[in-house]
């Protein structure tokens, strides 16, 4: 008989739970945990058992060890992910064995417990893997996917960056978010965050790079009173402030490599000291990190440690900068528009907005909103025309930046639009006079303007 089925254990119509280990006495605490939760729990001592009941029940969580008789449990992990997307999967691991754990991760685990089991640490996780929203629909009738609806757009990039948000949501693995200056990294990281079962705790935003290199123990850690000159009294840090939710660490890359090390162990141990304090303290909080700098560079030349590397970038989303969705200028100048002026913004030209489709925004979606606020208060009445914009004579900055895998003839052929497109803003779209600034024939001008499918 399976040990599945022998020790199952129905209780109507409760939430129910896969507990899948290969020892008796951490089955039957888990068991026991579950059961005073007020949830029902079925158990399983190997990977078969758990491939059995899993084609026979629907699971609203999955606990399973890591080491099993006849398998992993990312083998678990992994079944679960591709067949019953809706079951988180929580990971039980070996004492620091950290490798196990940042693979389960990135197999799409959940969460992972250390051994020993800790049963609040247990009973925390259960709370928070049950609070997850549905994919169809959140906890309080929501869509899961409605508020990445803010990231404005529908080109492909866009839609593979809700998608991963949607997923990442559905998770508690700390997530490394690359991207250039302006791209939306804070956003995307809020909407992870709101997504998820933490939902209902603080979103803690920080930036590294503002935080004076003598203060950052006590910034994020907090301190006791008396600890230094000044601590007139006891205070919590970011840590602290950002328990049951996430620590948004943006510009991770600026930390002194002092402070990396106390990092490593916070998110290591899931435990703090506060400066003055003998003790720690355990904390509860996803890491979410973003910089603007290429954070492997930086571990490349030795300015960032590659084990907090490694700790930070379980899975990587990246944002794309704007001019690797042009499409989404429209739109985006539409609700940007609307969000300065209000329900009755101005227009904008199609010559101005031909030229904006084709700037290669530097500064990414902030830039374009620092245009549009400018050009709102330079336009007359209704109507915004190329030259309200004030765009930059250098159009194409930084060409080499987050191009990999760009051709030699689209890298020409863009470098060529962008020049036809400066020609035609100085000369008010008069080919002729555009020609001759370019130095090349009416017909040449005509047929680069075709071939490049510049719109006028």
């Amino acid at each position: 008989m399976l040990a599945g089925k022998a020790e199952r254990r129905p209780r109507g119509e409760l939430a129910r739970v896969l507990v899948v280990d290969d020892e008796a006495d951490i089955r039957e605490l888990l068991d026991l945990t579950v059961a005073r939760m007020g949830l029902s729990a079925d158990c399983a001592a190997s990977v078969a058992e758990a491939r059995h009941l899993l084609e026979q029940q629907r699971y609203q969580l999955c606990i399973t060890d890591m080491r099993l008789p006849d398998g992993d449990g990312l083998e678990i992990v992994r079944l679960i992910s591709e067949r019953y997307g809706e079951t988180p999967v929580a990971v039980i691991t070996a004492f620091g064995s950290a490798q196990n754990a940042v693979a389960a991760l990135k197999a799409g685990a959940f969460d992972y417990l250390a051994k020993p089991v800790a049963l609040e640490q247990l009973r925390s996780l259960i709370k928070s893997a049950l609070s997850l929203p549905r994919r169809n629909g959140g906890a309080d009738g929501g869509q899961v996917g409605g508020a990445a609806a803010q990231l404005i757009g529908e080109s492909a990039a866009i839609g593979h960056v809700r998608e991963m948000i949607d997923k990442l949501a559905r998770s508690q693995a700390p997530v490394y978010i690359s991207g250039e200056s302006g791209t939306g990294k804070e956003l995307a990281a809020r909407l992870i965050h709101d997504h998820s079962a933490r939902r209902a705790a603080p979103f803690v935003p920080v930036n590294c790079g503002a935080i004076p290199e003598n203060l950052m123990e006590s910034e994020f850690f907090g301190y006791r009173k008396g600890a230094f000159t000044g601590a007139d009294r006891d205070r919590e840090g970011f840590f602290q402030a950002a328990t049951g939710g996430t620590l948004f660490l943006d510009e991770v890359a600026d930390l002194p490599l002092v402070m990396q090390v106390k990092l490593l162990r916070a998110i290591q141990e899931k435990k703090v000291r506060k400066v003055g304090h003998t003790a720690e303290e355990a904390v509860d909080v996803r890491i979410i990190s973003a910089t603007h700098r290429m954070l492997k560079d930086c571990v490349d030349s030795g300015t960032f440690r590659q084990d907090l590397y490694y700790r930070l970038n379980v899975i990587e989303l990246r944002m794309p900068p704007l001019r690797e969705r042009d499409e989404d200028v429209a739109p985006l100048v539409e609700a940007l528009l609307v969000r300065i002026c209000g329900t009755q913004p101005p227009r904008l030209d199609p010559q101005a907005m031909t030229v904006l489709k084709a700037y290669s925004f530097p500064g990414n979606v902030r830039e374009l909103e620092n245009i549009l606020e400018r050009a709102t208060a330079l336009c007359n009445h209704d109507r915004i025309v190329l030259d309200d914009l004030q765009l930059a004579p250098a159009t194409v900055v930084n060409d080499s930046a987050g191009r990999d895998g760009e051709t030699l003839d689209d890298y020409l052929n863009r470098v060529e639009k962008q020049a036809i497109l400066d020609a035609l803003a100085k000369t008010a779209f008069n080919r002729t006079a555009a020609a001759r600034l370019l130095g090349v024939t009416f017909r040449s001008l005509r047929y680069r303007i075709e071939r490049l499918g510049i719109e006028e």
